[in-house]
């Protein structure tokens, strides 16, 4: 018998869109899983909210959910991503009922953090040009988002190669690299203000409290991560009550989505009740 549709929202990262993998949405099927996502504010074809933090995506789930009839559900949130899965952990315990955050960024004001270190350069020039104000920022998005739109899948590895870790090299190719950028363009091509506003989101106040979470939450940072370093996900182990941490050597950044989702799902039905 085919189990019951179980809802699993996915947010993505950073730069990124609704646009589902066609393996992750093929797993969730399997699994009954109802596998569904947005467009941040100013990706796609979604509004900009100038001056959004991390905690303002409870508010954007709360109306998708309200919009599909969807009252309980899980949440999984990679890269870029996962800051605003653990808002939702934070602000909709009534709501969520389990939470995967997958290669996050720690806050920037972090104590005991040096968010820098273990950076791959591309990162760091793209944190920091974010503190030179907004003109000079949108400049350095706009040159990268060009890159973007006009590479082939082949391109990734040299537009990537300070962030490519051993086995994000491995994976960044073939099929999988132009899903990948097939999946940024779709929240790109019209502009860049979410990545933008993205950035601005990480570096200044998240807006919730992380150790207010009480839901069941796993964490996962592969050690060959260099978009973000391994230290932001030990960071981030640390101070999460009750997380569930997997801190694993083979991975990198990529390889979380181009590997794990099926473990991450298992976790998220395992660990859910939604009664």
């Amino acid at each position: 018998m085919r189990p019951a549709i179980r809802p699993v929202l996915r947010i993505s990262g950073t730069p990124g869109s609704s646009t589902i993998s066609q393996a992750h949405a093929r797993d969730a099927e399997q699994r009954g899983i109802r596998l569904f996502s947005y467009d941040r504010p100013g990706y796609g074809g979604s509004t900009r909210q100038k001056g959004r933090a991390g905690a303002d995506c409870a508010a954007d789930i709360t109306a998708v959910c309200d919009d599909l009839g969807v009252d309980r559900l899980r949440v999984w949130g990679i890269s870029g991503g996962r800051p605003h899965a653990l808002a939702a952990a934070a602000l909709l315990p009534e709501r969520v009922a389990a939470v995967a955050a997958l290669a996050s960024v720690a806050p920037y004001d972090a104590e005991g953090l040096d968010f820098f270190a273990g950076m791959g350069e591309k990162n760091v020039e793209e944190f920091g040009v974010i503190f030179e104000g907004e003109e000079a920022h949108r400049a350095s998005m706009e040159e990268q988002r060009a890159q973007l739109l006009e590479a082939k899948p082949e391109d990734l590895l040299d537009l990537w190669q300070t962030l490519l870790g051993p086995a994000d090299r491995e994976v960044a190719t073939g099929a999988f690299a132009a899903e990948l950028l097939e999946h940024v363009r779709a929240g790109i091509g019209p502009g860049g203000d979410g990545w933008l506003d993205d950035d601005l989101a990480f570096v200044g106040p998240w807006g919730f409290d992380l150790g207010a979470i009480r839901i069941p939450v796993l964490l996962w940072q592969g050690e060959q991560d260099k978009f973000v370093p391994f230290g932001h996900g030990v960071w981030l182990a640390e101070h999460i009550p009750g997380v569930e941490a997997r801190l694993t050597p083979d991975d990198g950044h990529l390889t979380l989505s181009r590997r794990r989702i099926p473990e991450v799902h298992a976790w998220l039905l395992e660990r859910a009740t939604l009664n």
